[in-house]
């Protein structure tokens, strides 16, 4: 195996979404409002959760976690698409790349780990009712959250590595709007078994072992719902997990749709990047807080607090 010749690498260019100048200020004002649209709401509900005391459960704890992965995970992609649109410029730096891609597999893995934890969380509040308290106490959430930043950013970290050990061909050019892992391995002339091994391993083990957990969870919680007698208690039941249950579906739906292309460089795969990487964090708070009314009411707090406070001291309180 050769060794990787990082002195000769200065830069990666990224060909984005279109060659044509006359859509850039489209694409350029469409992601920009995406991405502001996904920090504020994420921001949001992080201060709705903080700030309200009824919201220090495990579920809203989970929630807000979330949230900050989603900022992050959009944070890692979006602002270097911008500022190459701005700039007109496709490059981003070796290091740049390399870093992109860790953050990126950390705050994807993160997400994946929090939508199982928030999925045990459901099964033990709709099954083990009685149980709740003492099962999701403050030590076990902690852990759980813990848990998914260790498995998260250790695999990151390897697949990091083993990036920095490769060469690469003199072109250096990436289909995509991001550093792609696997585009980017695709480029390499050294040796990528074992990177793709990784890949492949940890992929399954994120993908499957999370999803099986919250399949689970779900047919345990739908065989408790159905063996409640009352209409409307089902209903309250399943309204606890909706919103959970929808941005699930949305998130391994996208994720699907990026992991499973056959040519990710193509308009479909990138469509389906947008959607992961983009519209799935900027829609979780609006699933969430749409049909919550805890979120809606600390919602209200958080957003009509300075202006009451405004009103209180000009009327002399």
């Amino acid at each position: 195996m050769e060794p990787g010749n990082q002195t000769s690498i200065s830069e990666f260019l990224l060909l984005g979404f279109s060659q044509d100048s006359e859509h850039q200020p489209i694409l350029f004002g469409l992601f920009l409002s995406m991405f502001v649209v996904t920090m504020l709401g994420n921001l949001l509900i992080i201060l709705a959760v903080t700030s309200d005391s009824h919201l220090h459960t495990p579920m809203y704890f989970f929630l807000s976690n979330l949230s900050f992965a989603d900022i992050c995970f959009t944070s890692t992609t979006i602002p270097k698409m911008l500022v190459n649109i701005q700039t007109q410029s496709k490059s981003i730096s070796y290091a740049g790349c390399i870093t992109q891609m860790y953050f990126f597999m950390v705050f994807g893995g993160m997400d994946t780990c929090l939508l199982a934890v928030m999925a045990y969380d459901r099964f033990v509040a709709i099954c083990h009712p009685l149980h709740y308290p003492v099962i999701m106490n403050l030590c076990l959430c902690c852990l759980l959250v813990l848990m998914s930043w260790f498995i998260s950013l250790t695999y990151s970290l390897i697949q990091s590595l083993l990036m920095l050990r490769l060469s690469f061909c003199t072109k250096l050019v990436i289909s995509h709007f991001y550093c792609e892992l696997v585009q980017a391995l695709m480029l390499a002339c050294s040796d990528t078994l074992i990177n793709y091994i990784l890949q492949y391993v940890v992929t399954g083990l994120l993908g499957i072992v999370p999803f099986s957990g919250i399949l689970f969870s779900y047919i345990r919680i739908v065989s408790s719902i159905l063996r409640i007698p009352s209409a409307d208690g089902k209903y309250k039941a399943f309204s606890t997990c909706a919103s959970h249950l929808t941005v699930v579906s949305l998130f391994y739906v996208t994720g699907l749709g990026v992991y499973l292309s056959s040519d990710a460089s193509s308009w479909q795969g990138m469509i389906a990047s947008v959607m992961y990487i983009v519209v799935t964090p900027m829609l979780n708070p609006f699933i969430y807080s749409l049909r919550n009314r805890d979120i809606k009411r600390a919602l209200k707090k958080v957003l009509g607090g300075p202006a009451r406070r405004r009103c209180g001291l000009g009327a002399g309180f």
